[in-house]
């Protein structure tokens, strides 16, 4: 009663209409029921619903566009704070940046920005939240060539824990600018994020071959070739899954196991078809989705496959790698032959270029060396087989830590249990003591701590 007489958004208590499909998350493994779900308007809401929080010692979770794979946008009993009303997006041409709200989805973004050719890097799903995936990196189409998310934010307006906003940029609180690019969720509610944009697209060159998956072993080895000396235009990954049945994908691929060694070329598209020519020539494939293609739909080409409907089931894991060793590409394959899930995929993404030329303490973001990463992503739609489809995952983990650096990737990590601490300082690395100090002068009683948290001291 004493937040609807000054709030402007809706306020969502169990049994009201609407309350239902205002908790579901992407990630059907959390059917979880908050006390109250506060859907903000603007910025003067997050300071509100912030110091309702505080006030009352609320736990609170922080809604963008809720694909978080740990289910950390919802939660039991507590507050959430959902920014999904706030999308907003204001393109300045001259300046080559965007500001966007927090509670916008990268297919926002691109909708806007590609109408001048442009492009902030965001991830691989259109339907993917800006706020989750660039506070904790953002790896997307156009890594190599531009960086990740979090390289490119140039500025945010922040609601920290006493419900103050504060500006984060070069000129003020660079510090915390620094947290924000990689940190996560843990310093504040960003309510609005400029990027730098570059020019890409709309039509880029893009490469998306199907192979068998039982010559994983050989199409691996070729790719890893295929990548040494390649040009930062080129931004590529290889994933092995098995093909859905659905209109618009090649009609000898569907229903097949796969490996795909996928390719964007963020440049000229007619040289990017030739540079891209060799990832479709590895063997005969089962088909392909490859040319010149709208940027927009390249970034939404997976959306189908991953609905925030909480359909799908998810249990990921991922760690890093510094080569393919033929030993780690055996041991791949023959994950990728036997996932104990047809919806279940093992990602493969490569990281040179942009990635790798800011250094590890340049920002947050700690993990910038490595060459590949490891996702494991365990999917399935029946709740009865959790525990089996978990267990691949944590199986196939265990099968790859010979072969890690340690260090692992928290948008690609599901809920941790055991150990978390563990898992939030393998991921920081050497960054993780700045972030305490930084989490204890911007959040010291730890309220925004549904996320992979970093506690004060």
């Amino acid at each position: 009663a004493q937040m609807a007489m000054q709030f402007r958004g809706a306020l969502l208590r169990p049994g009201d209409p609407g309350y239902d499909g205002a908790r579901v998350v992407y990630n059907g493994m959390f059917d979880r029921k908050p006390g109250l779900i506060i859907r903000c308007s603007g910025t003067a809401d997050v300071i509100d619903a912030v110091n309702f929080a505080r006030q009352h010692d609320l736990v609170v979770a922080v809604r963008g566009g809720g694909h978080n794979i740990a289910g950390n946008a919802v939660c039991d009993d507590g507050l959430v704070i959902d920014l999904s009303q706030m999308r907003g997006v204001h393109v300045d041409r001259d300046a080559k940046t965007v500001r966007v709200q927090g509670g916008a989805l990268w297919g926002d973004v691109d909708r806007e920005t590609q109408a001048f050719g442009l492009v902030a890097p965001g991830g691989i799903v259109s339907h993917t939240g800006v706020a989750g995936l660039t506070l904790s990196g953002g790896i997307g189409w156009v890594r190599d060539k531009c960086g990740l998310s979090c390289d490119n934010l140039i500025a945010a307006e922040v609601v920290t824990a006493n419900g103050e906003l504060v500006e984060a940029s070069e000129k003020k609180n660079k510090d915390l600018l620094w947290a924000l690019r990689g940190g996560g969720g843990n310093f504040g509610i960003v309510t609005s994020f400029e990027f730098k944009l570059h020019p890409v697209g709309p039509i880029v060159a893009a490469a998306f071959p199907m192979y068998p998956i039982e010559k994983a072993p050989k199409i691996l080895r070729q790719w890893r070739d295929f990548l040494e000396g390649k040009p930062d235009e080129i931004t590529s990954a290889a994933v092995m899954w098995t093909m859905p049945v659905a209109e618009g994908l090649p009609p000898g691929a569907q229903g097949k196991a796969v490996v795909i060694t996928g390719g964007v070329y963020a440049g000229d598209p007619n040289e990017g078809e030739k540079a891209l020519q060799p990832l479709r020539e590895f063997a005969e494939p089962l088909g392909e989705i490859s040319g010149q293609l709208p940027y927009r739909a390249v970034q939404a080409a997976f959306d189908p496959f991953f609905p925030n409907t909480g359909a799908v089931h998810s249990y990921w894991k991922s760690v890093y790698a510094n080569e393919l060793s033929d030993e780690l590409i055996d041991i791949l394959a023959d994950l990728g032959n036997n996932r104990s899930s047809s919806y279940s995929l093992i990602n493969v993404p490569y990281f040179g270029g942009a990635v790798k030329r800011v250094k590890p303490t340049d920002t947050a973001f700690w993990t910038r060396e490595p060459s590949y990463m490891l996702s494991l992503d365990g999917n399935w739609t029946d709740p009865s087989e959790r525990e089996q489809h978990v267990a691949w995952v944590r199986q196939a983990w265990d099968r790859l830590q010979p072969h890690s650096t340690g260090a692992v990737y928290l948008n690609f990590m599901g809920e941790e249990t055991q150990d978390p601490d563990a898992v939030v300082r393998a991921a920081f690395g050497d960054n993780y003591a700045r972030l305490v100090e930084l989490k204890t002068k911007y959040d010291p009683d730890n309220l925004f701590r549904m996320n992979q948290n970093i506690k004060p001291r």
